[in-house]
């Protein structure tokens, strides 16, 4: 099935799991998703430090094989619509996302419930290896299903 890309904005990244947060974090917010039960879907609520929240629904298709491409739509949703979608099964994944600046390089690194630190390097239409060497890496889980988000829900 040939997947249109009219409304989707393509996501190329690379994961690692990481022994310790950097130094050089700019922002961080809490982060709820809900990924519905039997879909593609997800709902994600962002808790800035400000104290806006940001609500919207995501759809995610993969473009190869594997995590590590994949195209995404997002909707903005206000109270009611979160309200309806919200009350759909769906397994949940709470995060702390912190946003990193160093060295001209903006990298998310999220610190799970378990203490586990994954950071992501979004190479945009700039396919890349380059790992800055000031991130503390363990390992590389850009393809490994286990560090997906809805693998990691509960």
């Amino acid at each position: 099935m040939s997947v249109s890309l009219k409304y989707a904005v393509v996501e190329r990244e690379r994961r690692y799991l990481l022994a310790s947060l950097p130094e050089g974090v700019t922002t961080t917010m809490e982060i709820v998703d809900r990924y519905v039960t039997g879909t593609r879907l997800r709902l994600r609520e962002v808790r800035e430090g400000d104290g806006t929240v940001i609500r919207k629904l995501g759809h995610k298709v993969r473009l190869t094989e594997g995590p590590a491409e994949v195209a995404c739509t997002n909707f903005y949703l206000n109270d009611e619509e979160w309200a309806v979608l919200s009350a759909l099964p769906a397994t949940l994944l709470r995060k702390r996302r912190h946003v990193v600046s160093l060295d001209g390089l903006v990298i998310a690194v999220d610190e799970h419930e378990d203490g586990s630190l994954v950071a992501e390097i979004d190479d945009g239409d700039h396919p890349s290896q380059v790992v800055p060497d000031w991130l503390d890496v363990v390992g590389d889980v850009s393809q490994d299903e286990a560090w997906t988000g809805v693998r990691l829900a509960r």
